[in-house]
């Protein structure tokens, strides 16, 4: 590894560290008990966002929620009580959106987590989880804060936040590691 390796790494982890400290402590607090409390909990992302969503979900499952992903075949109808978590980096997917009207008609929560504020989704959402971080809806000319391309540090700050959010899930849950441990796949 060269010298400016090293520094690309602390550049990029610098601001990772940057946007998760910027994040509104209070806010993951509610989108925690939000999911805690949900009857269901249905999650999308598009992209590389779905990979960290897909893995956030993986880990509501190791803690003993009831969780499902949509396009898979075993997703349940969202309602009343259940909660859709969706992510939109730029907050115009379109996608996304379409997902979020039919989960709010279905009378569902919609909590999202974007680098938006003051986009489209965030308007139809009920709870936000704000990540003032790069996306694609940023990522040209002087508007650029990252060293990292296109969304990366959006998506790098889910992984993290996501992970963060599962150790508050376990405290309120009560989930143990032991039984997380437990309910990981066999099958791989």
């Amino acid at each position: 590894m060269s010298e400016n390796d090293g520094s690309l790494f602390e550049t990029a982890l610098g601001e990772l560290s940057d946007v998760l400290a910027r994040v509104d402590q209070s806010r993951i607090d509610a989108a925690c008990e939000l999911l805690a409390g949900a009857r269901q909990i249905v999650v999308y992302g598009c992209g590389r966002e779905a990979l960290q969503v897909k893995g956030f979900a993986m880990r509501l499952y190791h803690l003993g929620l009831p969780v499902s992903v949509v396009g898979d075949m075993t997703t349940p109808p969202l309602g009343p009580g259940d909660v859709f978590l969706a992510s939109s980096g730029p907050g115009e997917t379109s996608t996304v959106l379409t997902l979020m009207r039919v989960a709010r008609d279905a009378g569902a929560t919609v909590l999202l987590l974007t680098a938006q504020a003051g986009a489209s989704a965030a308007k139809l959402a009920d709870a936000t989880l704000l990540i003032p971080a790069q996306t694609m809806a940023n990522d040209q000319g002087p508007r650029k804060t990252s060293v990292l391309p296109m969304g990366s540090v959006f998506e790098g700050a889910l992984f993290l936040l996501f992970e963060v959010m599962v150790l508050k899930l376990r405290s309120l849950t009560g989930a143990s590691p032991e039984a997380m441990r437990a309910r990981h796949t066999n099958m791989e």
